[in-house]
């Protein structure tokens, strides 16, 4: 029954998505909200600017319209009940990730309505997005689904408890990594294609964990991915946007943490990892020797760029890692539980 249900939540979310591209396309372009193309971008990309953005409203409906349906539908016909701490660590999951949604949403108005190419300031985003991971940290907590801030090692005998440090790590990470995947929006079909793969591998491993809520929120999520990247693959009709890329952040983290394994988040998001990781290394390394740069250019998707790889192949090289991740990551828990 669950396997059918994560086939409904795929279906729902991909016909939604691409099906709401169809219509909010053209509707972006007769409201001509473009995307403004930052000049210290690749000088190609600028063939790029008026692309429509916001596109990530698609799959943000996509993907909670397919989890809403599917996860009654599921605990519907769930041999047993289902715990009220579950119920509400999957339903903060999804909040989660619609808030970061309407923080990118906000980010992009500002930009392509506002015509404010910077769009919300550095502490209207670090405050906005702390006070959502604290929010549903806070949720975790109140309902007695981690009192004792524990998480899940595989091949570790019981849970690991970190207590009040759990939360503060888990703080940080999910700040982080949604950030992590904002930094991967650059080019046509990257962010959509990772998170794709990244989706795929937590349908799978929260399966052979029987956390099958789980499972139909990855596949809700690899299914809108699939249909956003009807529109967004190279060439691109649609940018997501902040709107998307925050909301798929929040999702990727929501993923890891409803399986209580969020130590899967830095080998899944490996991509996302090393997208900041760039970024970190070339601005510091850029102040400590007075000008000097480690990449062409960063995030390093832009690096392979100036280094002659067309986008097509940064997307796939990029997949295929997470792809491998991915397995490894389902190899890990599926032998390690």
């Amino acid at each position: 029954m669950e396997n059918f249900v994560s086939i409904i939540a795929a279906v729902i979310a991909f016909v939604v998505t691409a099906a709401l591209g169809k219509v909010l396309i053209p509707w972006l372009h007769k409201l001509k909200y473009g995307q403004p193309i930052k000049e210290i971008g690749p000088t190609w990309h600028s063939a790029k600017s008026g692309t429509p953005t916001m596109g990530g409203l698609t799959f943000l409906a996509g993907v909670g319209i397919a989890v809403c349906v599917c996860l009654p539908l599921y605990w519907s016909a769930a041999a047993e009940p289902v715990s009220t701490e579950r119920c509400v660590m999957m339903w903060a999951g999804l909040i989660m990730g619609v808030l970061y949604g309407i923080v990118g949403f906000a980010d992009d108005y500002l930009k392509v309505v506002r015509h404010n190419n910077d769009g919300l300031s550095f502490w209207q985003k670090i405050i906005s997005q702390t006070g959502i991971a604290a929010a549903y940290l806070a949720a975790m907590w109140i309902s007695g689904d981690n009192g004792k801030g524990a998480t899940t090692i595989p091949f570790v005998e019981g849970q690991v408890e970190l207590g009040f440090w759990f939360y503060i790590i888990a703080l940080v990470m999910i700040v982080g990594f949604v950030n992590a995947v904002n930094l991967t929006d650059g080019i046509d079909g990257l962010c959509g294609s990772v998170t794709f793969f990244a989706a795929v591998s937590f349908m799978f491993s929260a399966a052979l964990v029987q956390i099958l809520e789980i499972s139909i929120i990855g596949a809700a999520l690899a299914g809108g991915c699939l249909g956003f990247l009807v529109w967004n693959f190279y060439p691109a009709k649609v940018f997501m946007g902040d709107t998307g890329s925050l909301f798929l952040g929040g999702m990727f983290c929501a993923l890891a943490f409803g399986m209580d394994m969020p130590i899967l988040i830095p080998l899944v998001g490996i991509i996302y990892l090393c997208e900041a990781g760039s970024v970190i290394i070339q601005r510091y390394y850029f102040k400590l020797t007075h000008g000097k740069r480690i990449f062409k250019m960063s995030p390093i998707h832009h690096h392979f760029e100036m280094c002659g790889w067309s986008e097509i192949k940064i997307v796939t090289v990029f997949s295929i890692v997470t792809f491998i991740a991915g397995i490894v990551t389902a190899l890990l828990v599926g032998f390690g539980s």
